[in-house]
């Protein structure tokens, strides 16, 4: 998954693609800029590890893949993350009382359905898209999860400014990264924003072992996970 956008983030711009019904069009036909490439792992097959390794940052400073058949990287994602849409267990810290949003119906339902806490996905939505479900950012991340078109085919997405498919897309991909890192949020987290392979290259097992390494991610992803934890605490009740 690229480098998703993160509200104020220099040199990241947000677009409301509905402000005009040619900007919209364009868009779900995939002529957005900002083309997807695929996401990582190291416990992936041999491929997506390779992909992985020649990754490298873009012009405008976002972490890009090396160019691969999307859909292909994708196939292999669902394969090993399972698409079954079950929960990852519970997460430490869970907050049942949070300040209520626009949307608490669907972030209710997709935190029950994959096991991701009501707090932290409302932290996630905030950072990412300031709740607005109708914008794109520079790299052409969506909505209000801000999910790149490959990520949203292999979840099913087919209207990433439908609050509903991509609050529930969002969550699911979250929660395929906390399963992934057995529950380290902050690692989940940074590979949310930067991608697993980046997170796998430092060679750590735990959120302690990941901030003695911080340093190492993109300035993005430290800035990141330091939104995420004040918004989860302004959501918290």
């Amino acid at each position: 998954m690229n480098i998703n956008s993160v509200a104020g983030s220099a040199g990241l711009k947000w677009v409301n693609l509905r402000s005009s019904a040619s900007a919209a069009t364009d868009t779900k036909n995939g002529t957005a800029a900002g083309q997807v490439s695929g996401s990582s792992s190291a416990e992936f097959a041999a491929l997506l590890q390779e992909a992985a390794l020649q990754s490298g940052s873009g012009p405008d400073g976002t972490t890009r893949l090396a160019s691969l058949d999307s859909s292909y990287l994708e196939g292999l994602l669902w394969q090993q993350l399972s698409g079954s849409g079950q929960a990852v267990g519970e997460i430490s810290g869970e907050i049942t009382q949070t300040l209520p949003t626009d949307y608490e119906a669907l972030i209710a339902a997709a935190g029950a359905k994959y096991g991701v806490p009501v707090d932290l996905i409302k932290a996630v939505i905030d950072t990412e898209s300031s709740f607005n479900p109708n914008v794109v950012s520079s790299a052409g991340a969506k909505g209000l999860m801000q999910l790149m078109d490959g990520t949203a085919d292999g979840l099913g997405v087919s209207d990433p400014f439908d609050p509903a498919q991509n609050i529930d897309g969002g969550v699911r991909y979250l929660s395929y990264q906390l399963k992934r890192y057995d529950g380290e949020e902050k690692m989940a987290l940074a590979a949310y924003n930067a991608g697993p392979g980046r997170v796998n290259k430092l060679g750590v097992s735990s959120d302690e072992e990941l901030l003695e390494k911080l340093s190492l991610l993109p300035k993005e992803t430290q800035a990141y996970i330091a939104k995420i934890e004040r918004a989860r605490a302004q959501y918290a009740l």
